[in-house]
């Protein structure tokens, strides 16, 4: 598929929950759920870093918070994310997350219980790979049964 016209986010999502259920469910019968959830969270946070790795290689330079939010079509194709923008500007990027399809397709396939780990915990691991001086602090989520997820991205200095 050319990245003139990118497979929306939430398609690839999908995707790949259809694979990783079956082996949430090998490794919760051979070993644990707390071992199951430890290895899927921890797989996913390395496929993060790796996706926001080759998004900063993909755009030629050193990104900032304004590349992050011009790049956000990509999680929001399809009306699948749905935000009120707070502030946005070089030092800081925040919203508050009304809608998430997201939650509601891991919830339809079953994974509610671990949508957080296939979703939410890519968002603070992209950043190690995009740029490491972006961090994300976040205290709730709708996966998790908040009412929003309150997304508060910010450049550290130098």
């Amino acid at each position: 598929m050319s990245s003139d016209n990118p497979l929306p986010m939430l398609e690839k999502r999908r995707i790949e929950a259809e694979v990783i259920k079956e082996i949430f469910d090998v490794l919760v019968a051979k070993y644990s759920r707390a071992e199951a959830e430890e290895v899927i969270g921890e797989a996913i946070q390395q496929s993060a870093i790796a996706q926001g790795r080759e998004f900063r290689e993909a755009l030629g330079h050193t990104p900032g918070l304004q590349d992050f939010a011009a790049r956000s079509d990509l999680w929001e194709m399809g009306g699948a994310l749905k935000k009120d923008v707070l502030v946005s500007d070089d030092k800081r990027l925040e919203y508050n997350m009304t809608h998430c399809a997201y939650a509601d397709m891991y919830r339809a396939m079953g994974l509610g219980d671990i949508g957080h780990l296939l979703s939410c915990n890519r968002d603070g691991s992209f950043c190690i790979g995009y740029n490491p001086k972006m961090k994300l602090t976040r205290t709730q989520t709708i996966m998790e049964g908040a009412e929003y997820c309150d997304f508060r991205y910010r450049m550290e200095d130098d």
